[in-house]
């Protein structure tokens, strides 16, 4: 990643939304990308994932952050909404992401890091749902979440530029 000083490149940005609109509350990462649409700027790219996870590793080559957003279970209410930071904490273990295949964001992930392909900056929005039935509308909290955190995604794209444009502390104008 660079200054973002004249002729220095930008930080590319990949967001991935993970999940399937046909099981219900898995369905809030399609939602969220829905809600982004138009509103990031060309750094970033958006993405929709509801198959293979192991694309995933795939999709973020060449980029220099990537933020997640995917349904979990196991933490709390439906609609709650979780984000971490994995340059400064690792994925809770009590949260767990739904998946309709046994390799999930959190495996894609890990296994990345464990084969130096992931990017330094990553950053997983996790919404709490309650029904994952194939079929299921998502349920109101979920859909209110996904406005949420459509917004803190574009805000932290914001913030990841915005960090890559000002001086480095100690580096000479």
């Amino acid at each position: 990643m660079t200054s973002g000083k004249p002729g220095e490149a930008r930080p590319r940005i990949l967001v991935a939304a993970v999940g399937n609109p046909d099981r219900g509350d898995d369905g809030v990462g399609p939602l969220v990308a829905q809600k982004l649409s138009g509103r990031l700027p060309g750094e970033a790219r958006l993405v929709v994932r509801s198959g293979d996870m192991m694309s995933l590793i795939e999709d973020w080559a060449g980029f220099d952050a990537v933020i997640f957003v995917d349904a979990a279970t196991g933490r709390g209410a439906p609609g709650c909404v979780y984000r971490v930071d994995l340059a400064e904490e690792t994925l809770p273990p009590d949260l767990s992401f739904t998946s309709s295949h046994a390799f999930g964001v959190a495996e894609a992930i890990e296994l990345a890091r464990v084969l130096d392909l992931a990017p330094k900056q990553i950053v997983v929005y996790a919404i709490e749902g309650a029904c994952f039935d194939a079929g299921a509308p998502l349920t109101p909290a979920v859909q209110s979440a996904a406005i949420e955190v459509a917004d803190c995604i574009a805000g932290e794209v914001r913030h990841i530029l915005n960090a890559a444009s000002e001086p480095k502390q100690g580096a000479r104008a």
